[in-house]
């Protein structure tokens, strides 16, 4: 059993920063693919970014390129989240699954994840 819990969510302006933080209790995200994704409100949940089963590929959303960051150690995955706009207003999830994907493919639907945190919220003021 995998449990995550994510941290970091809040208020802020249009252009501020924030980073979001995920950590696991369960086993490390050693040989696990990771990613988070979000959720605005009547929308439905949508891929954000993800890290490949052993760590080595990175893929990020169009909407979120050259602005967020995804990385990992063995118990926490982080998002740093830069010149943040309204649209990213969300409920932020990060997701874990432990099928060996290789590091070629990084799984992006969420029907391909098996381990949900329960999300943190951020909402961006204009």
């Amino acid at each position: 059993q995998v449990l995550l819990v994510e941290s970091g969510g809040g208020s802020v302006q249009a252009g501020d920063s924030l980073m979001l933080s995920c950590a696991t209790s369960g086993p490390t995200f050693t040989n696990y693919a990771t990613a988070w994704f979000r959720q605005s409100l009547g929308m439905e949940r949508e891929f954000v970014a993800a890290i490949s089963w052993r760590g080595r590929s990175t893929y990020y959303a169009d909407s979120v390129k050259g602005r967020f960051t995804i990385n990992r150690n063995n118990y926490n995955m982080y998002l740093q989240m830069n010149s943040l706009k309204p649209e990213d207003t969300a409920v932020y999830y990060c997701t874990a699954e432990p099928r060996n994907f290789g590091d070629s493919r990084v799984p992006t639907g969420q029907l391909e994840y098996t381990y949900w945190g329960q999300g943190t919220q951020v909402t961006v003021s204009s």
